[in-house]
């Protein structure tokens, strides 16, 4: 069995340490708007400050990656845990003392300093199965990892709505406490050490391929826009059955069933291959939004959120699957980094236009816009087929398995 072996070539303590090591990303956007909102009493300035710290990720993410390239993953990640620290301390710190520019460049921090354990872990498993000859188990892998990171954004929200119910300092608190004991071990124990290499002249240092990787970053922040319209959706959703919790509770059905769609795509077979994947996926996710936009007018949101979840996890497995087939191995680390920078910035945009339009239309207004970013998704990936039937220019077809 696939996840079986996967357990045997990574160790059993790798599983629950990388869960845990991963949650500080999923509950940091609440922790801070819940943090800054506390503080000054402010929903705008506390949007404002989420915004700066999202915005800061992605611009974060792909510095962190670049850097893991050059010095190893384990310096970097034990170095980004050990500032991410730092830097929550500080945005604690001038919350407490009232000052907003000072939140402001602490949000900022956070947000540069953040660890990005999801995009680093699955470098470590392209790696290390390559390592193995058991380059078969990587989409056992990234499914596991897609399925990882659902669940951690399911318990994110969870953990902080539980704990703001002791303090609404205790989130941020706490978020520091699982950075120090486990994204920090993580990174110490598990993550790959500086690469020894030759010196190479500069013309040989490999490239990204610019326009591939383009495109893998517009449907990931296609995909985070169907994320910030659906948060939009849900909160709208639980205002209007006067039910605060429902938001919550709604979102965390879309990650649980979006995880268990991950899980099952470790058993694709083989000769589906990655091109396929990615525009067979890319149909499924618009079908599954244009499900939930009739589904939640003609049935209720709750049932519509729970057949929309299935598409979600295995589009985004194809992205992943398809930016690390075509990535230099040298540059693998950055390119998966800009991969996830996308979205962060999708889900920036997708809450903005969302709660524009729901002001106005209610539910309908925040799922059009998940629905548009779909369908944005599937002509993007329509596009790219095309044009690597025309001219194969950006990614082989080639089976999971064997390669170009």
């Amino acid at each position: 069995m696939s996840y079986r072996s996967l357990l045997r070539a990574a160790g059993a303590g790798f599983f629950p340490l990388g869960l845990l090591a991963r949650l500080p990303y999923a509950t940091s956007a609440l922790s801070t708007l819940i943090l800054l909102q506390t503080s000054t009493h402010n929903y705008a300035f506390a949007g404002l400050g989420g915004a700066t710290q999202s915005i800061a990720t992605a611009l974060g993410g792909p510095l962190v990656g670049t850097l893991a390239d050059r010095h190893g993953h384990r310096v970097v990640g034990v170095v980004a845990a050990i500032a991410n620290f730092a830097a929550w301390a500080a945005l604690l710190a001038a919350s407490l003392t009232g000052g907003r520019q000072g939140m402001l460049v602490a949000a900022a921090l956070v947000g540069l300093t953040q660890p990005q354990v999801g995009p680093l872990v699955r470098v470590h498993w392209s790696r290390l199965l390559h390592a193995r000859g058991e380059r078969e188990l990587l989409p056992a892998a990234l499914s596991y990892e897609a399925s990882a990171d659902e669940l951690s954004f399911v318990a994110g929200p969870v953990f902080v709505g539980l704990l703001t119910s002791l303090s609404p300092l205790a989130p941020t608190i706490a978020t520091m406490t699982v950075i120090a004991a486990t994204t920090l071990p993580f990174a110490a124990v598990y993550a790959h050490p500086a690469p020894h290499q030759q010196p190479t002249a500069p013309q040989e240092k490999p490239r990204l391929p610019r326009r591939p990787l383009a495109v893998m970053f517009l449907a990931m922040a296609a995909m985070g826009a169907v994320f910030g319209s659906l948060q939009t959706a849900v909160t709208v959703y639980a205002d209007a059955i006067d039910e605060p919790g429902a938001a919550g509770l709604v979102y965390a059905e879309f990650g649980i069933g979006s995880a268990l769609a991950g899980v099952a795509c470790a058993w694709l077979p083989r000769q589906f291959t990655l091109r396929a994947r990615y525009l067979s996926f890319a149909a499924t996710l618009c079908a599954g939004m244009l499900v939930l936009f009739v589904g939640a007018r003609l049935l209720s949101l709750p049932a519509a959120v729970a057949a929309a979840s299935l598409t979600v996890a295995p589009y985004m497995i194809s992205l992943y699957a398809l930016t690390e087939r075509l990535a230099p191995a040298e540059r693998a680390a950055v390119a998966m980094t800009v991969l996830c920078a996308g979205g962060p910035l999708g889900a920036a945009v997708g809450q903005a236009v969302s709660g524009s339009l729901a002001q106005s239309y209610g539910i309908d207004g925040a799922l059009l816009v998940a629905f548009t970013a779909a369908a944005a998704a599937l002509l993007l990936a329509l596009s790219a087929f095309l044009a690597d039937r025309r001219r194969n220019i950006w990614i082989v077809d080639a089976t999971v398995v064997s390669g170009a």
